[in-house]
C-alpha cells in the first residue's frame, strides 16, 4: 500500500504560477511511477503527467505541454507538478497518482491516488 498527501494547490491569477507537491509513505517510493491527474466539476478525471521511477521518461497531456513540468525527488518521496502560465481552464482537484509504470498512469490512472488538492485560476 502507498499513501499519498498533496499539497500547493489555492487560488492564482491567469497567468500565475503554483508548485504542487505530493509526499508518499508504505513501500518504497522509487519503486514506482508516479504522476497527476485532474478532474474539474461535471468533468471524468484525466491524465496530466507522468514520470517514471527513475526520471528518464516523462509524459505530459496535450494541453499543459509547456506550461506544467513534473519531477521527482526519490531521497524526499516526494513528486512535484510546477504548474506556469495557469489559465481559468487549469481549475480542478488535482490528484497525485503512483504505479508500476507511467502507462497505468496514463491509460487507467494509476493504482494509488491522494486525497486530491484543489486549483482554482481566476479569470
Amino acid at each position: 500500500q502507498v499513501h499519498l498527501v498533496e499539497s500547493g494547490g489555492g487560488l492564482v491569477q491567469a497567468g500565475g504560477s503554483l508548485r504542487l507537491s505530493c509526499t508518499a509513505s508504505g513501500r518504497t517510493f522509487s519503486n514506482y511511477a508516479m504522476g497527476w491527474l485532474r478532474q474539474a466539476p461535471g468533468k471524468e478525471r484525466e491524465f496530466v503527467a507522468a514520470r517514471s521511477w527513475n526520471g528518464v521518461s516523462t509524459y505530459y497531456a496535450d494541453s499543459v505541454k509547456g506550461r506544467f513540468t513534473i519531477s521527482r525527488d526519490n531521497a524526499k518521496n516526494t513528486v512535484y507538478l510546477q504548474m506556469d502560465s495557469l489559465k481559468p481552464e487549469d481549475t480542478a482537484v488535482y490528484y497525485c497518482a503512483a504505479a508500476d509504470r507511467t502507462s497505468t498512469i496514463r491509460i487507467s490512472g494509476g493504482a494509488y491516488w491522494g486525497q486530491g488538492t484543489q486549483v482554482t485560476v481566476s479569470s
